[in-house]
């Protein structure tokens, strides 16, 4: 399996993933660590990719979704962005009902 299936498969497989530097317990970057804790606040489960254990997916991430970036969050196998939305989203109150939204669907699949 190529670097692009096996980020299709990842985003298909749970219904909130993060790709991040390191994990939500070891964080390796600043970004992907206020990002997996904006995720983690809300207290709704979240699948991550540790984007170092992987350098393929490292490599190709960036053009799967044409965001250059990381991390990057999805919902139901969409880019919702990366940790700047993450944060605006909690801030405007909206994250929680989002992922809780994402993950009633995710389920009823």
């Amino acid at each position: 399996m190529d670097a692009m299936e096996r980020i299709q498969q990842q985003v298909d497989s749970a219904a909130i993933v993060i790709y991040m530097k390191g994990t939500p317990q070891f964080p390796q970057c600043g970004f992907s660590a206020k990002a997996a804790q904006t995720l983690a606040s809300t207290g709704v489960e979240f699948a991550y990719v540790n984007i170092f254990e992987d350098q393929e997916v490292f490599q190709r991430l960036p053009e799967f979704a044409d965001w250059p970036t990381f991390p990057q969050i999805y919902f139901n196998s969409e880019l919702m962005g990366g940790g700047d939305i993450i944060v605006e989203m909690a801030e405007m109150g909206t994250l929680k009902g989002e992922m809780e939204a994402a993950t009633e669907k995710f389920n009823n699949k």
